[in-house]
């Protein structure tokens, strides 16, 4: 089986460079004979940077790269000549980036607007050169600073999607037909459950050259937010929608218990998800009279905005449209206001269930960190310059 191209997980090691080392020369010239302290500082050594970028929808590009490291700064010269600052990295992630401490757990940052800049490490400061330390008292200081040492740490990289409405319902409930029947997505659509697995988006069309994005995830189970089924790799993506559209077979023996049984996985996954605008959309409503929809409408709750459709039979698709752009527009439910408020609570990562995360998505194999310090300390002992005490 091919490996997807969707890749929304993946963990990295990031090294920042270290700073370079003062210079402690001795000025020589010719009829100059006591010269004096002349040596320059060492540069700064480089930082590590994540970027939002719009042009990137997964992690894809990051899960050949395990390894980010800046340039280290270059140490100072003679004649007070500065080293060279170290060669920043940039990390380009797809807005919708959360990065978390992959030792700790601990929350980090969130990347959602493209070109947004976020310093992950400090490259480690220049040392000062012996010039810096000339005084009436010690005109000719042999001594220079050691540029500050880099940084490293390890990260998870989470992709949770930016969308507007995020789709929520059982394996095989209609939720990549209605995708496929509202926009141009062509999603996997088959008879058996768990077709979808992975998540897709879709661009739907509204009047007047209007349009709001559409997420479909994978089927959820009951005790998905235990770890069963696809467990919790994919209800984090819903986090950042704007509306959730529950989406129930109208076949079903109790739609209101499907339905608060997909709203105990949300709850118990992120209880602040409960905040969100609910819409509920009764699907395969070609099989039902009119009758049996009032008769089914009755027992919903009343403060459930809800819909009859048929995404093969194209029924309710303009009432469903109606219905989710009307909820989208309430006033402080527009997800361009959430990514400005920040109100998507970040948690931090249960260290007892980080590393089963990690197994589920084949990053707990342990980065080798490539051991460059023995061969820092012979360069610098060989560019090293020993001056005469005279």
């Amino acid at each position: 089986m091919a490996e997807s191209n969707f890749v929304d997980y993946v963990k990295i090691c990031c090294r920042s460079g270290k700073g370079g080392r003062g210079s402690m020369h001795m000025h020589r010239a010719k009829y100059v004979p006591n010269g004096g302290p002349d040596g320059g500082d060492g540069g700064r050594g480089g930082h590590v940077y994540l970027r939002g970028n719009h042009n990137y929808w997964t992690l894809l590009h990051l899960r050949y790269e395990r390894h980010v490291f800046a340039g280290h700064g270059g140490n100072g010269g003679q004649s007070r000549s500065t080293g060279a600052d170290g060669e920043d990295r940039y990390i380009d992630v797809p807005c919708g980036t959360v990065v978390y401490n992959a030792e700790t757990g601990e929350y980090i940052c969130d990347v959602t607007e493209d070109g947004q800049l976020v310093m992950l490490l400090k490259g480690g400061r220049g040392g000062l050169g012996n010039w810096n330390f000339r005084t009436s008292t010690n005109q000719a200081p042999r001594y220079a600073q050691p540029g500050d040492p880099m940084r490293e740490l390890t990260v998870i990289l989470e992709l949770k999607l930016l969308a507007d409405v995020g789709l929520v319902g059982f394996p095989n409930a209609g939720k990549s037909t209605l995708l496929s029947a509202v926009s141009s997505a062509r999603p996997k659509i088959a008879g058996y459950p768990f077709t979808t697995m992975e998540p897709s988006l879709g661009i739907v069309q509204y009047r007047g050259g209007q349009s709001f994005v559409m997420a479909d995830i994978p089927g959820i189970i009951e005790g998905a937010s235990e770890g069963k089924g696809l467990g919790l790799r994919f209800l984090r993506h819903i986090e950042r929608n704007s509306l959730l559209l529950f989406m129930v077979p109208g076949d079903t023996d109790d739609i209101r218990h499907e339905y608060e049984v997909l709203l105990n996985e949300v709850a118990t996954f992120n209880p602040e998800m409960l905040d969100k605008q609910r819409v509920l959309a009764i699907t395969k409503s070609d099989l039902l009279d009119e009758e049996l929809k009032q008769m089914l409408s009755a027992d919903l709750p009343d403060d459930l905005p809800h819909v009859f459709i048929s995404a093969v039979a194209g029924q309710g698709i303009v009432q469903l449209k109606d219905l989710l752009w009307e909820a989208l527009n309430c006033e402080s439910n527009k997800l361009q206001a959430i990514c400005q408020q920040d109100s998507l609570v970040h948690r931090n990562k249960d260290l007892e269930w980080l590393q089963q995360e990690l197994a589920d998505e084949g990053e707990d194999e342990e980065i080798e960190i490539l051991d460059e310090e023995a061969l820092e300390d012979i360069d610098e002992l060989e560019d090293f310059e020993y001056e005469d005490a005279e």
